[in-house]
């Protein structure tokens, strides 16, 4: 693959830690405006050089940083607001969507001490998560809000609320629209802990580790959905307004569609655990009513699942079965990896969808690197920047190497694949210079017709660590 080099020209500086950023044209606009939603609440946007507030839910909002009955603790946090869509009708109707962590919702956390599988203790490798009223860490809520003719966001109904049972794994810029259907697309993370303890993602009746179409222009009356963790909770009337596009993630930044003669392209990146970060592509796909999976589990059936898409976690992480990896005593340069959940592995090898790409937590091949955690996934369509033309841009939160500090994240790039084998990737050079400062590469947007590309880069992995973030637009 061509070396790729490309510029960062700073938009804003000294914002919260930017989780979305896209692009849209206000009602009474002419011109695209880029949208910044940060962590804790704020969405900004970038009108005529100048950053103007847009909306501002901090108060909505849970503590970040903060752990069990709101001792403050890590500072580091995967809670707070993690999606932003705004409708395909929004230059006509106002109407956009929110995905938030809702303040006052901490609860203990689904266990209370670290969970690591045994494949020698079956307890290790089937445990079920109980209490579920009472054992859990947050609620997560997605929202439909309009901005009204003064130009005000008013919140319009509540679409779902979920009750998760980690504060990681929640998904970031977790709702997008696909232009292919026009339905809002919902992507939920495992859960949260490692190793996926309760295995929710494969359970077809848990919200939990999917892609979910959302028909948005279902009018419902439901304003106040109940609290709850899996479809068969919901009323029937929200049920009918849910599909369920692919299952077996583990955590997911958002979904890209890449527009391919008169079809799309549907990109996933999926978070690994210890051994490699994935980008999982597919053009056709049969979404099942959740309708269907609700009778299909009550009559003791299974649902139809020809053309129904499966990731492959928590049995495989990416290409490979998922594994523990430990350190070898007798010698300190090797790890020992053993498959975490084989029987998962074997049930699943055949059913589950190849990724596109891999890329490594350690590799020693020259022209790559070892990545931490994929952090976005966006077609690019310009041709401004053109080694990049067509291809498949992500990014990577932090360089895992020896050499610290400060910290840098990772741009790089792949192509769309048509033979169905692993893709080759090649890390994308920049310029800029961030001085003695970490640089931790935490989103990546692009405009509507993807000609252009935004990172959002943040100083800190702390979410209690404020002001630190910049977005730029990556440029020739």
């Amino acid at each position: 693959m061509i070396k790729v080099k490309v510029g960062l020209r700073p938009i804003v500086s000294n914002i919260n830690l930017p989780t979305v950023l896209k692009t849209t044209i206000l009602p009474g606009d002419s011109v695209e405006r880029l949208f910044i939603a940060t962590q804790v609440g704020e969405i900004f946007y970038i009108g005529n050089g100048v950053i103007r507030i847009f909306l501002d839910i901090r108060s909505r909002i849970l503590k970040l940083g903060s752990s069990e009955q709101g001792v403050s603790g890590r500072g580091y946090d995967e809670r707070g607001l993690l999606g932003l869509a705004f409708h395909p009708e929004f230059y006509y109707n106002g109407l956009f969507y929110l995905h938030y962590s809702v303040a006052g919702t901490q609860g203990p956390g689904a266990l209370t001490e670290h969970f690591m599988p045994n494949p020698c203790d079956p307890r290790t490798l089937n445990l079920k998560w109980i209490n579920r009223g009472t054992q859990y860490d947050h609620i997560d809520t997605v929202e439909e809000w309009i901005l009204q003719s003064n130009g005000q966001p008013q919140k319009r109904r509540t679409l779902l609320n979920i009750r998760r049972p980690f504060f990681n794994h929640n998904g970031v810029n977790s709702l997008n629209f696909s232009p292919e259907t026009g339905k809002l697309i919902f992507t939920t993370g495992d859960g949260g802990s490692g190793y996926s303890p309760f295995n929710l993602s494969q359970d077809d009746l848990e919200i939990a580790g999917k892609i979910i179409e959302i028909d948005v222009d279902k009018n419902i009356s439901f304003n106040n959905p109940p609290i709850v963790t899996r479809f068969n909770e919901l009323p029937t009337t929200i049920q009918e307004t849910l599909m369920v596009m692919a299952k077996g993630v583990r955590n997911i930044p958002g979904i890209s569609f890449q527009r391919f003669y008169n079809q799309y392209i549907k990109y996933a990146g999926n978070v690994g655990q210890n051994l490699v970060e994935s980008i999982f592509s597919f053009v056709h796909y049969k979404p099942i009513p959740v309708t269907e999976l609700v009778q299909a589990s009550f009559m003791n059936s299974e649902a139809d699942k020809e053309g129904f898409i499966n990731f492959g976690w928590r049995g495989w992480e990416g290409a490979f079965p998922t594994s523990i990896i430990r350190g070898c005593t007798e010698n300190q340069t090797l790890d020992e990896k053993t498959i975490a959940y084989y029987n998962e592995a074997v049930t699943l090898s055949a059913s589950r969808l190849q990724p596109l790409t891999s890329y490594f937590h350690k590799d020693p091949r020259p022209g790559k690197f070892g990545g931490t955690a994929l952090t976005g996934v966006q077609a690019y369509m310009g041709n401004t920047i053109p080694g990049l033309t067509g291809s498949v841009v992500f990014t990577d939160l932090a360089r895992n190497e020896e050499s610290r500090p400060p910290v840098r994240g990772v741009l790089a790039y792949t192509r769309i694949s048509t033979d169905c084998k692993l893709n080759d990737f090649s890390v994308i050079e920049t310029d800029y210079n961030f001085g003695s400062q970490s640089a931790y590469y935490v989103s990546l947007g692009t405009n509507q017709d993807q000609t252009r590309l935004y990172l959002g880069v943040y100083g800190s992995m702390k979410a209690i660590d404020f002001n630190q973030g910049t977005v730029f637009e990556i440029v020739p």
